[in-house]
């Protein structure tokens, strides 16, 4: 009789298939199904023309950050910015330097004739808005931005030779603790050139 014989094959062919159920789902023989790919997040559109952010006039009140040198031309900025550089051009004077607001508040009419001049300098509008922001995208609308010289070194006004000023070593190592930061340092996101005259007020984010 064989029957012995055929009982034992079948039950080896059992313990192989059972086998089978212990195969691990990670074995990297077996196909693993792909999980779709997650979605990008959304970003908010940014309105934005060669690199410049688009800043609407501001309607707050206006307040005198001080005197161009000896043009007579008051420079304003929204009247918290304007206290704060106040402060801290007297901080600065109390370290033995001098900082002169060269420009602050503007127009989008104002902006326009500044980049106007500048496309026909530069020939083209993209060129222009490397170093003057067009109409509507323009910080100083905020009232919030603000040029600053050195009182002793006029020939630095708007140059970037102001960086080798004492006021310019001055500002980088104290204008935080007045809320303003540079806004377009060396090799800035936006691709503006590289201003160091111009510093922007930060403290309005800061407010309760």
């Amino acid at each position: 009789m064989r029957f012995p014989a055929r009982a034992a094959l079948a039950s080896t062919v059992i313990l192989v298939l059972g086998s089978c159920d212990a195969v691990p789902a990670e074995n990297p023989l077996v196909t693993q199904r792909e999980e779709p790919a997650a979605e990008p997040p959304k970003r908010e559109p940014v309105d934005s023309l060669f690199g410049h952010l688009a800043y609407a006039e501001t309607d707050a009140p206006l307040a005198d950050a001080g005197r161009y040198r000896d043009t007579g031309r008051v420079v304003q900025l929204r009247a918290e910015a304007a206290q704060a550089f106040r402060a801290m051009q007297k901080a600065a004077r109390e370290a033995g330097v001098e900082l002169v607001p060269i420009s602050g508040f503007r127009t989008k009419g104002y902006q326009d004739g500044l980049f106007a001049r500048a496309t026909r300098k530069y020939g083209s509008t993209e060129s222009a808005a490397r170093w003057v922001a067009p109409p509507g995208y323009s910080e100083h609308h905020a009232g919030l931005a603000i040029d600053i010289g050195a009182l002793e070194r006029p020939e630095t006004d708007v140059e970037t030779t102001f960086e080798d000023t004492p006021e310019f070593a001055w500002l980088k190592n104290n204008a935080h603790r007045f809320d303003f930061e540079i806004s377009f340092p060396r090799d800035n996101p936006q691709g503006v050139s590289y201003e160091p005259w111009h510093w922007r007020y930060t403290g309005l984010a800061k407010s309760p």
